[in-house]
């Protein structure tokens, strides 16, 4: 994203636009059939809308065939921030069985559609309820590996629930998705923090600081710049000294940076940390290309990560 597309992040602040089309999508979706938990059973599979497509892949793993996911935000081109939910939008969540969002203010449009379409027998699952994190906590909870595992385990047991004659099957593919189809990404997030744990790394914004924990690196960039990028305001211009110091300095290893909100201070960063020989990554918010899984598309960014940790070290 250049200039053009920085986000405005109209869902976070609950523009009147969101809020009126969110009424007339009620309207639309009043008469959209509900969905008793009884009767998902054997007869069909069940139907889950995903608001963004990196929770989406997980929901589909965990569910494998006896679970059909809808993903709404579906597009590297779409921001969740600020998306406009349409009709059609409305009538999936009416008519799921699980609705699966993130919250922590990150894609508010979502919950105000389920909860506008209320179905008592409807899963609503919010990520930010499922960790007991506040709205304005860092949103980008896809990026810590043990979020992820404590919402898939939710997400079997609201399957297991809806269709309890299937419950062994949705343990065992609750294992295998915590075993051999994350196998790489875990060993990769493993080596980088065996071998650079304490490494000091810049970043653009606070998808960032969702991963290091877990990488055991150390993220200098000021937390005040990485929350402003994050969420579409300017970053004070003490942040931006700091930061320009750390590049200039060499005080950070590697610059990591979200490729879908570079607005011009990052490419600006961008550029004088590649001037300063520092290697540079990116990230993205949500799945490039669209049709990998969530563990393909962490594991790829990993890797790369790593080799910009192994050229910046030297081991």
């Amino acid at each position: 994203m250049g200039a053009a597309d920085v986000r405005t992040r109209v869902a976070r602040v609950g523009s009147l636009t969101a809020t009126a089309a969110l009424a007339a999508l009620t309207a639309a979706c009043s008469t959209a059939p509900s969905t008793s938990a009884g009767a998902v059973g054997r007869s069909r599979v069940i139907e889950v809308v995903a608001a963004e497509n990196m929770w989406g892949s997980i929901a589909a793993q965990l569910g494998g065939d006896r679970v059909h996911v809808t993903d709404i935000i579906d597009s590297p081109a779409a921001d969740p921030h600020d998306y406009e939910p349409t009709a059609a939008d409305g009538r999936d969540i009416a008519s799921a069985d699980v609705v699966l969002a993130n919250g922590i203010g990150y894609d508010t449009w979502a919950t105000q559609l389920a909860a506008a379409n209320p179905n008592p027998a409807r899963i609503d699952l919010t990520v930010g309820d499922v960790l007991g994190v506040a709205d304005d906590s860092n949103p980008h909870r896809w990026y810590d590996p043990a979020a992820v595992q404590q919402v898939a385990g939710h997400l079997t047991t609201a399957y297991q629930r809806l269709d309890p004659a299937d419950a062994a099957y949705f343990a065992a593919q609750a294992a295998r998705f915590a075993g051999p189809a994350t196998a790489a990404y875990r060993r990769v997030v493993h080596d980088i923090r065996t071998r650079y744990a304490g490494t000091a790394v810049g970043a653009s914004e606070s998808i960032v600081a969702m991963a290091v924990p877990a990488l055991g690196l150390d993220l200098v960039t000021p937390t005040g710049f990485l929350q402003a990028v994050s969420e579409g305001t300017d970053p004070t211009a003490a942040d931006n000294a700091t930061i320009d110091e750390q590049i200039r300095s060499r005080a950070i290893k590697v610059y990591v940076y979200n490729a879908q909100n570079a607005t011009p201070d990052i490419q600006r960063q961008v550029d004088e940390a590649r001037s300063a020989g520092i290697p540079v990554t990116a990230i993205t918010e949500t799945l490039v290309p669209p049709t990998v899984t969530w563990q393909q598309w962490q594991t790829e960014q990993l890797v790369a990560l790593q080799a910009a940790l192994a050229k910046a070290t030297g081991r």
